[in-house]
């Protein structure tokens, strides 16, 4: 697949150098600042334009060109690998993960008969993703700061190389935690979406460490809406609840006596063998009110506006159990 075919003329249009925000141009397999002040060059490596800005980012462009592991490196699994996973039951569960994705489909639909979204973290499909695939109109473009199977563009939340008002949706499901200021990364999804596109956002609440040094931030259910503040609220609330929260605990609890490779991965498999389960309640509690005390993490909904959320308005929202002053 040429790199035309990955990102059509019309996005590589919207495209901007991640340093000075002015245009750039093709020239070869590089991307060119028109900017005669900045000038920076971005390579194109197997189809993909590198457009990074080192000063903000944790990975440099020369990661990318010598192949190293940024934060995580895709290879694919072979199929006694994968039928033997399909064996262990899984303890994780994004419950309303599907739902949300087609309700965000049908929200950018009144919109744009041909809206484009902007998926940041986007190597690989997230879970509840297939949704969006029912409607062919809705345009993805999936970025990343790993190459991935879904890669088109590799880039940093905290510096989008993209030109102000350009979507119609921006996406970033379990990328908020990993980012370093998830507080920039939202400026900036604010500043890429048209006036009033739409953004969707998972974020981990009660997880513990997933994504090793890479790894940095949590929300409660206000953190997370207070996160997006400048955006009008559709729908907010936990993703994942506290039966998945309670496996996760137990999983790590246990991998705390571990050192040694072997041992860990036994003790994956044997925490997902006699916690998996704990999953299934959270069916039955997703909506209710403790959850939003203790859930795995929380997802919000939004609309761009011009208007910004007080946080006397904030506290306001609160949706849980706990008495003000007490610890339960």
């Amino acid at each position: 697949m040429n790199f035309q075919m990955k990102l059509n003329t019309e996005i590589q249009q919207l495209l901007r150098c991640p340093l000075c925000k002015k245009r750039i141009e093709l020239s070869g397999q590089l991307f060119r600042c028109v900017n005669h002040e900045c000038g920076t060059c971005f390579p194109i490596i197997e189809d993909i334009p590198i457009l990074l800005d080192e000063n903000s980012s944790l990975f440099s462009i020369a990661d990318f060109v010598s192949g190293r592991q940024t934060f995580f490196k895709f290879s694919p699994e072979n199929k006694i690998k994968k039928a033997l996973k399909r064996l262990i039951p899984s303890i994780d569960s994004s419950i309303k993960s599907k739902h949300n994705y087609d309700k965000f489909s049908k929200f950018l639909l009144t919109r744009s008969n041909n809206p484009t979204v902007l998926v940041l973290g986007g190597s690989i499909l997230g879970q509840g993703m297939k949704a969006l695939f029912s409607y062919y109109n809705i345009q993805l473009i999936e970025s990343d700061i790993s190459f991935g199977p879904r890669t088109m563009l590799i880039c940093d939340a905290h510096s989008i190389p993209f030109e102000d008002n350009s979507f119609d949706g921006v996406i970033a499901q379990a990328v908020l935690e990993h980012t370093v200021d998830p507080y920039q990364c939202v400026r900036e999804i604010y500043r890429v979406l048209k006036i009033g596109g739409f953004v969707y956002a998972e974020t981990p609440f009660m997880q513990q460490v997933h994504g090793g040094a890479y790894d940095f931030t949590r929300f409660t259910h206000l953190g997370h809406r207070r996160l997006f503040r400048k955006f009008e609220e559709i729908d907010s609330g936990a993703v994942c609840g506290p039966g998945m929260a309670l496996a996760w605990s137990y999983r790590y609890f246990l991998l705390s006596f571990a050192k040694s490779k072997i041992l860990r991965t036994l003790i994956r498999i044997f925490s997902s063998l006699t916690s998996f389960y704990l999953k299934y309640f959270d069916y039955f509690l997703i909506d209710k009110p403790g959850t939003f005390d203790a859930a795995s993490g929380y997802y919000f909904m939004g609309k761009k506006s011009n208007q910004i959320l007080s946080d006397k308005e904030l506290i306001k929202l609160y949706r849980g159990k706990i008495s003000i002053g007490y610890s339960s």
